[in-house]
């Protein structure tokens, strides 16, 4: 049988989560596993944002943090541009991080206190045996690319509002030049024009380097406007994906139709018909 030569191959993606199961030990020795993920399935394209979004307790942290080597994976694979990681050592794993970085929610605690900007953005470099000239050269450029002030680099984290502390954390996460960053809730702690600011800057860092990012979010809104494609999980499960503003404006399934009637709103009538809907909802559902 010939290959039609009009055919264009579908590229590999960057990130394959293939069948992952996740469960965690209960108390006691005779407990049994808890699932936390249950044969959950999902690709992430160079250059693209996936935002993965779910109430708390969906398990989409838990993924981010299997992706990174954080939680043990019961079953399942993970691949990174066709190469395996979830079963790599410790020594491979600090490897990868040139490829694959996070940004946690908190920037107040994912920051070291007692240590100034410019050591925190130098230490992944010098780890990897940067000379301390050209680690202070590309220190230089990072607080460029995150618009913060040079003499940023001699200051603690306490000297600066929520917002900064979260640029320095994205500073940080693209110290290595990373293809994949895991962005767990990076704004949720946040006010909503900083919030703004922030995913402006990710957007703007994503459109200069190609970066990818799997994008974890409670909230919808939130992630309609970073994202290209979304999917939402519920009880260790993917229950809906596709297009990013199809997903989050005109969802399919009644779980995430009901997050997005849950989705708080300024307009006071707006929010009124949002709560009518959702309690028609949950009672087609009953």
């Amino acid at each position: 049988m010939s290959i039609d030569e009009t055919t264009t191959p579908t590229p590999q993606p960057l990130l394959a989560v293939e069948e992952l199961h996740v469960s965690f030990a209960g108390r006691g020795w005779r407990a049994a596993r808890t699932p936390v993920l249950c044969g959950v399935s999902l690709d992430i394209r160079r250059g693209e944002t996936l935002g993965l979004v779910g109430e708390s307790g969906s398990g989409k942290s838990t993924l981010g943090r299997a992706i990174l080597g954080l939680v043990p994976v019961s079953a399942g694979r993970i691949r990174l541009d066709g190469r395996r990681i979830d079963t790599m050592s410790r020594r491979q794993r600090r490897k990868l991080s040139h490829d694959l970085q996070v940004i946690f929610q908190d920037p107040y605690t994912s920051l070291n206190p007692s240590r100034t900007i410019g050591d925190t953005l130098a230490e992944p470099l010098t780890v990897q045996h940067i000379s301390p000239i050209e680690a202070r050269r590309r220190v230089s450029r990072l607080l460029e690319r995150v618009e913060l002030p040079q003499d940023a680099l001699h200051r603690l984290p306490r000297e600066f509002s929520g917002g900064q502390r979260q640029r320095v954390a994205i500073a940080r996460a693209l110290a290595m030049s990373p293809r994949l960053i895991v962005c767990d809730e990076p704004v949720s702690a946040l006010d909503l024009t900083t919030q703004r600011t922030v995913l402006d800057l990710l957007i703007d860092i994503q459109e200069q380097t190609q970066v990818a990012y799997l994008f974890i979010s409670h909230d919808l809104s939130v992630v309609r406007a970073l994202s290209h494609r979304v999917a939402v999980l519920r009880g260790g499960q993917i229950v809906e994906s596709g297009d990013a503003d199809t997903v989050t404006r005109s969802p399919d399934h009644p779980y995430t139709q009901r997050l997005l009637l849950s989705a708080p709103v300024a307009d006071p009538q707006r929010q009124q018909k949002r709560r009518e809907e959702l309690e028609s909802l949950s009672c087609a559902q009953c």
